[in-house]
């Protein structure tokens, strides 16, 4: 009987972490999405500084512009990612505590608890920078203006 208890602790215990791994996996598709963003920041950039050498002044003038912005959404997107990170660390936590209080019939739910809205603050500053990078991409957008040079 003992042993059918602890088996049935355990599904539990898996059922509760259920939707943890369910996070993790928004998580990882959500970084994904940034990495992509900032590897097309840093190709932008990067084509941007080469060419500022064989550029004229009123060219390199906007060309330096376009690099402090290239630069703002970087540090936007690198935040995000970093708090994605952190988001995903704290949700793993989550289950290894989900899986620990089980183990060592431990009453976890209070750090339980504190452990995942740390994620969720996360998951919301991740969010936020993201938002703020958006913002930045989108003002700075020019579209329909002919790059001549």
């Amino acid at each position: 009987m003992a042993q059918d208890s602890g088996i049935t602790a355990i599904a539990h215990v898996i059922q509760l972490a259920v939707a943890p791994v369910f996070l993790l996996t928004g998580v990882a598709a959500l970084l994904g999405v940034l990495t992509s963003r900032l590897a097309r920041i840093i190709d932008r950039a990067r084509v941007l500084e080469e060419r500022l050498a064989v550029l004229g002044d009123s060219e390199r003038t906007a060309s330096e512009a376009d690099l402090r912005t290239l630069s703002g959404r970087a540090r936007h997107i690198n935040r995000a990612i970093s708090l994605s990170v952190t988001c995903a660390l704290l949700v793993c936590a989550v289950i290894a505590a989900l899986f620990g209080g089980a183990f060592l019939e431990v009453d976890a739910s209070g750090l339980i608890g504190l452990v995942f809205i740390a994620a969720m603050l996360s998951l919301i500053g991740a969010l936020v920078s993201f938002l703020l990078e958006i913002y930045i991409a989108t003002r700075s957008l020019r579209i329909g203006t002919a790059h001549r040079g």
